[in-house]
């Protein structure tokens, strides 16, 4: 039997996991699309994608065309003849002339159970909004944002101490899993797209500056689902001394004694951390990353900056 012919469009971390999946599978990869190298780093030197770095690995075929829409590579990818192309954040939107294409469409895996949260943000809006289920959508992609009609769902559950990074790389396998049983589905004629909900779309937006800044007069947990929400990257601050003081990592606390002006230290915790005062309850911070230095717990920061009971963080 002819294997399927698959072109994959992916860049970064997230979309690793499916590139290697439908590899694994034995798929024929015709081709692999991904982002221009970027500089990156003080050195400004060139970097390439994730997937990229991925598919050298695998060997396969790679493109990095600077525009999606331009005439020739369309035509170039179109003589590829793929079966299905395969969008794993890629970067760029697709035109109706790529969209059109394979034999059984160009199929999307977006970190989210749609259609809550279309849009570029999905894993760090629902950890910020407090949600305690999140999920993977694929989709057949159509000229919309995250519009599709939709293929199959996998929930998972969000514990109050997950961050970001770790659902993402959650959501990531989840996603290459269930990516997998799509195509076989569609293969199989054992899938039925169904419409978008509309009534029930909401939208992720992109992370802007401002975003990382703690308002201490928030409650604890608008806080401490910010901290979670915003970790690894960008991360979440404060100000120590007019300077950035990132809070890595915190927990909910139960404060025993009155209530102070939001952003002050109620308390220490020996071996911890200390206790911030918020506009309702109690932050326990366990991880810091002072201004141009690396992560340390946050009681070594205490020691080395002499944060004491009754010290005042500013949210502005």
């Amino acid at each position: 039997m002819e294997e399927t012919r698959i072109l994959f469009m992916g860049t970064p971390d997230f979309a690793v996991p499916s590139l290697r999946a439908l590899s694994r599978e034995g798929y024929e990869i015709v081709g692999v699309v991904t982002q221009p190298d970027r500089p990156k780093g003080r050195g400004q030197k060139l970097c390439a994608s994730s997937v990229k770095q991925e598919a050298l690995a695998l060997g396969l075929d790679i493109f990095q065309p600077t525009k999606i829409k331009d005439e020739q590579f369309i035509k170039m990818i179109s003589e590829l003849n793929p079966q299905f192309i395969i969008v794993v954040a890629f970067g760029q939107i697709l035109p109706k002339d790529v969209l059109d294409l394979p034999q059984y469409g160009c199929i999307n895996v977006h970190a989210s159970l749609l259609p809550k949260y279309r849009g570029a943000a999905p894993i760090h809006r629902v950890i910020i909004n407090g949600e305690q289920e999140t999920g993977v959508t694929t989709m057949l992609m159509d000229k919309g944002l995250d519009t599709g009609d939709i293929l199959l769902k996998e929930k998972v559950l969000i514990p109050l101490d997950m961050n970001c990074g770790e659902l993402h790389d959650l959501l990531a396998q989840k996603g290459a899993t269930l990516l997998v049983q799509t195509v076989e589905d569609l293969l199989n004629n054992r899938i039925q797209a169904v419409e978008q909900d509309v009534a029930v779309a909401s939208y992720a937006a992109m992370l802007e500056r401002g975003d990382e800044l703690i308002n201490w007069h928030d409650t604890a947990i608008t806080i401490h689902n910010q901290i979670r929400g915003l970790d690894p990257w960008p991360g979440s601050y404060t100000t120590y001394e007019n300077k950035q003081l990132k809070i890595r990592a915190a927990k909910l606390w139960e404060t025993k004694t009155k209530p102070e002006k939001p952003g002050t230290v109620l308390e220490i915790v020996k071996g911890e951390g200390f206790v911030v005062q918020t506009g309702e309850g109690g932050i326990l911070v366990t991880k810091v990353q002072p201004f141009g230095k690396r992560i340390i717990p946050a009681d070594s920061f205490m020691n080395g900056y002499n944060i004491k009971k009754g010290y005042v963080f500013s949210d502005v």
